[in-house]
């Protein structure tokens, strides 16, 4: 009966064996994932992931902000005109109303990394040209005023340093420009969704087909931690292996020396 039973388990660990061996390998590719290893992203070429991780240079290393000079892996800007609006017989209302006349997001690929993970290590790469930000750190509001004939006033610095093109319909009486600029520095937290891509030996997070690349900025890393489903199932198949091994050898040994 021993030797039965004990046969029973060994054959049930050769059968377990392949299994483990796919469980611990899907394991530890979900785990390289999590960690945004390249190697394992690009084995999902093609497909929609969200990896959250820390923001690091890209390719050509930190790049300074437009308008505020600011330090940053990303940059985007937008200009503001705020004027009195016209009535139907060409006179003015007294209610401010503004219009937006240049925006800028930028388009450098920058890095992503996990926590704790060198910046200038192996990188993921994100691709922000065709992106919708969230969270992202305002480091600009400045407000200047329209210049008054014969009036001296403080030139404005900003407006050369505009990127794009200032366009819209001027209506009404110009009241002032308000620029504002918003900045990933290095080292911020970042959830990412996007569509793996491989470019050029990178691994690249770009829009998915007739979307969006989202992009948020301050994501809490203090989150309870969950066991991936993966690794669940490549203990629990390598705990049965070891049992049926184990158990199968030691009653298959009892066995031939009782008989």
């Amino acid at each position: 009966m021993l030797l039965v039973i004990g046969s029973a388990l060994l054959i049930a660990a050769v059968v377990l064996l392949p299994l483990t061996v796919i469980g611990v390998r899907r394991w530890l590719r979900q785990r390289g994932v999590a960690l945004l290893r390249p190697r394992s992203l690009a084995a999902l070429e093609g497909q929609r992931v969200t990896l959250s991780g820390v923001a690091a240079p890209g390719p050509a290393g930190p790049i300074t902000s437009g308008l505020a000079g600011a330090e940053c892996v990303w940059h985007g800007h937008e200009v503001l005109r705020h004027y009195w609006p016209l009535n139907h017989d060409g006179g003015t209302v007294r209610e401010r109303a503004c219009d937006p006349i240049a925006e800028y997001g930028g388009e450098e690929l920058f890095g992503l990394v996990a926590e704790g993970d060198r910046a200038d290590g192996d990188r993921v790469f994100v691709d922000p040209g065709e992106a919708e930000t969230r969270g992202t750190e305002l480091c600009l509001k400045r407000v200047v005023g329209r210049p008054q004939p014969g009036v001296a006033a403080a030139a404005d610095d900003l407006l050369p340093r505009v990127r794009g093109r200032i366009s819209g319909v001027f209506r009404g009486e110009t009241i002032e420009f308000e620029y504002r600029e918003w900045v990933i520095r290095p080292g911020a937290r970042l959830r990412v969704s996007g569509r793996v891509q491989l470019r050029d030996g990178r691994v690249v997070l770009v829009a998915p087909e007739g979307g969006t690349l989202a992009i948020e900025h301050g994501v809490d890393a203090q989150q309870p931690a969950r066991t991936p489903p993966r690794r669940r199932e490549a203990v629990a198949l390598t705990v049965a292996l070891g049992v049926c091994a184990v158990a199968g050898s030691v009653l298959v040994l009892v066995g031939l020396s009782v008989g």
